[in-house]
Parts: C-alpha cells; structure tokens; sequence
C-alpha cells in the first residue's frame, strides 16, 4: 500500500472516473492489543490455523452517489446506532489527510467481528476501509499517513488515539509501537500457537478504560517497563522461559479482571493445561492464551470449559501469526 499519488480529475465525472478508479474489497485481520505486557504498545494480528478469515472487509466502488451498507453477523448491533459508522467517519479523515474529497463511491462493511469483543473489532473496520480506499483511489496515500489515521480513528468514540490494534493489522505480525509513531515488527517463535476465546458478552473499551487508575505508582510503573522489556528480549534470543515470565499484565489486568465473569477460572485452566501464559486480549472480554502447537487443542478446550462453568458461551480460535496484515482479497487487481 505504497503512496503512488495518483492524480485523478475534478470535478468527478463517470467517463474519467472509469480510467481511474477500480472497485476493491479488503479484509483486515483481527488482532490482539496490548499482547499482556504492553498497554496500549503492543498488538499482534491474528490467523486462525483452519484458513478462515477472522476479521471485517469492506468493499469501496465507483458509484452514481455515495453509498453505504452494511451486512456479516455482527451488522445489526451497528444498524441500531445513531452515530455516523466509522467507515464513513474513515473516509471523511481520508479525504481531509487526501486533500480532496473522495469521488461518488459505494462503501459497503462486512461486519464479521463481534463488537466490544477485545479482537481488534473497531480497528479492523478502520484498517479494511483505508485499506479498500487505497486500492480504489490508486494508493494516494503513504503507509506512515495511513497509520496515523487509523489511531486517530480509533480515538473518534472515545479513548484518544492508539494504534495497538490498528498497527498489525494494518501491517501485520507482532508490532511494537515506538515514540518516533513507528510500528516496529518482533521475531515471534514458528511454533507457538495464540489461543483466542470469546466469551458470550460484550465489554466496550469505555467501560474497561473506566476501570483502570489515573495514575500508576513508581513502583508498578518501573515494573510495567522492565516486564516490557524483558519480553522484547526474550523474542529476539529466543528464551522461552523468560517469555513465559514475561507474558503477563500487571498494569491493566488487576482491574479489569472483575470485569470478566470467570476470568481468573479461565487463566487458571489455561495454565494447568500448558500455556505459557495467558491474560486478557485488549480491554476484554476476550481471553488469549500462548502455547505450542501440540498443547493448543487442550489449551483451547479447558478455556472454553471454564467460561461455561461460569455462565458463559465462548467460541475459540487456535491462531498462528498474521504476517500479512491488510490486504485485498483476490488476485491480482484488488477487485470485488
């Protein structure tokens, strides 16, 4: 998603449109935020190992007028708000970062993540619009200039802006965030498998904002950091002990714990049945769980046997490493 700079005509008009613009329809993965030691720092984008796509697409075509749809099984809880639907709130933030405003386009969003799920689900919606926009408008853009409206994106309903989600699944793999507003890739080992369960309920990023302290002190502060740090050093010497001590959240998850019925019976199950280690994905509900190939099936059924034992529901993915990041969905031209 290189910026080429296209130059397309204005006033738009249909004949010059066609030699321009093409329709495409993009899919952006689902992620993990925060990855347990790193709030708000660290994201890691998500495969599931049986091929299917866990994430939202969305399809942006030429139009007579613009347009906006929705469908996917999680579209109704979107119909019923009376808030603009990101999608458009995207485009609009892409026409201003563009210049210009964007030609008639039909937008239209498969909404296949559940909502205040902690997969990512708002930042998938953001990264599949830039990412459908870029392919139909010829790349306009720059992939700096689309990182940056995506976190502020993803600070339009609250929250201020964060990239932890919108980086690798925008870019793909496991990112760590810098100071400079870079997204920098990690080593993460071939044979480890994310293990993501999703219990029936949801939690908005609010709510689980809202429970988390204003202020830290030094102590956890200090502490926060050189867990970070020694989980970035573990991943590229490649000590998995250390990894084990150091995937664990001891900022955030002590307080949104209670927020999440049955969570510590969860992580407490995830553990005995293998994992290295296991904490909430993003602010929750969600739960994700490290562990290595062969120990990934018990891992799952014991996380899903715990959450059932306190009143929940939960599906399950076993997940590899999405390396790819956003991206259109057929060959070629990214055409639908």
């Amino acid at each position: 998603m290189a910026g080429s700079r296209t130059s397309l005509p204005q006033p738009w008009d249909h004949a010059a449109m066609d030699a321009f613009l093409r329709p495409a329809r993009a899919f952006a993965p689902a992620s993990i935020g925060n990855v347990a030691a790193g709030f708000d720092l660290l994201g890691a984008a998500l495969a599931p190992i049986d091929g299917s796509l866990l994430g939202d697409v969305v399809t942006a075509a030429p139009a007579e007028r613009p347009a906006f749809t929705l469908s996917g099984p999680y579209a109704e809880g979107l119909a019923r708000e009376d808030r603009p639907n990101l999608v458009l709130r995207v485009a609009e933030a892409f026409a201003a970062r563009w210049g210009r405003p964007l030609p008639p386009l039909a937008l239209h969003l498969e909404k296949r993540l559940p909502l205040a799920s902690g997969l990512g689900s708002s930042a998938s919606s953001i990264v599949a619009t830039l990412a459908a926009l870029q392919a139909a408008l010829g790349e306009p853009l720059g992939p700096s200039d689309l990182l940056a409206l995506g976190a502020e994106a993803e600070g339009f309903y609250g929250g201020g802006p964060h990239a932890d989600n919108i980086a690798p699944s925008l870019l793909g793999g496991l990112r760590l965030l810098t100071p400079g507003g870079d997204a920098v890739a990690l080593p993460w080992p071939e044979d480890l498998r994310f293990v993501v369960v999703h219990p029936s309920m949801a939690l908005p990023t609010a709510a689980s904002r809202g429970a988390l302290p204003g202020a830290v002190p030094l102590g956890e502060a200090v502490g926060f950091a050189g867990n970070l740090a020694a989980l970035v050093q573990a991943l590229h010497t490649g000590d998995r002990e250390l990894l084990a001590r150091c995937l664990r959240d001891p900022l955030a998850e002590p307080h949104r714990a209670p927020l999440v019925p049955g969570f510590r019976a969860v992580q407490a199950a995830a553990k005995e049945a293998g994992t290295l280690g296991c904490s909430l994905s993003g602010s929750g509900p969600s739960v994700f769980a490290v562990a290595g190939a062969d120990r990934a099936p018990a891992v799952r059924a014991a996380m899903t046997a715990a959450f059932a034992k306190a009143g929940l529901g939960a599906d399950a993915w076993i997940c590899t490493l999405d390396r790819r990041g956003a991206r259109c969905l057929t060959e070629g031209p990214c055409a639908s």
